[in-house]
């Protein structure tokens, strides 16, 4: 098995709604995203996938949908607060947690026909979330 890993940093905001600690209030990550690829075969130039390639597919959609932007729950009363002040926002159908940032972000690659097998979120640098469909 072959694996090609693309890391993509990124700047976000986000709370938790109904959370008992510090992350229900608004606060900031300087997010990392490793994308795993993989594949038991090499293409006919020796990659599992070129790296510009997952670049160009990956980071430019992190850039412009979740860089620099307020990561909300759709249900949060924030969100028209935000938008109203013309504040960039993402909204989740779940409570933006690095784990659901991780799947959002597979789905992408896995929508733009990448062999993605893990997304993983560091929001810290000592916190790692994932996400990949393997049972």
């Amino acid at each position: 098995m072959y694996r090609v890993v693309q890391q993509i940093h990124f700047i976000y905001g986000h709370r938790l709604l109904n959370y008992q600690g510090k992350c229900a209030q608004v606060h900031g990550h300087n997010g990392l995203v490793e994308i795993e690829l993989r594949s038991n075969k090499l293409d006919s130039l020796g990659m599992v996938y070129d790296f510009d390639d997952i670049e160009k597919i990956m980071k430019t959609w992190i850039h412009e949908a979740l860089d620099h932007k307020m990561l909300l729950n759709k249900k949060d009363p924030l969100v028209e607060v935000f938008k109203s002040r013309g504040e960039p926002v993402y909204l989740f159908e779940d409570n933006p947690t690095a784990e659901v940032i991780a799947r959002e972000i597979f789905i992408h690659a896995k929508t733009h026909g990448l062999p993605v097998f893990e997304v993983r979120v560091w929001e810290t640098p000592g916190s790692l979330a994932a996400y990949n469909e393997e049972n």
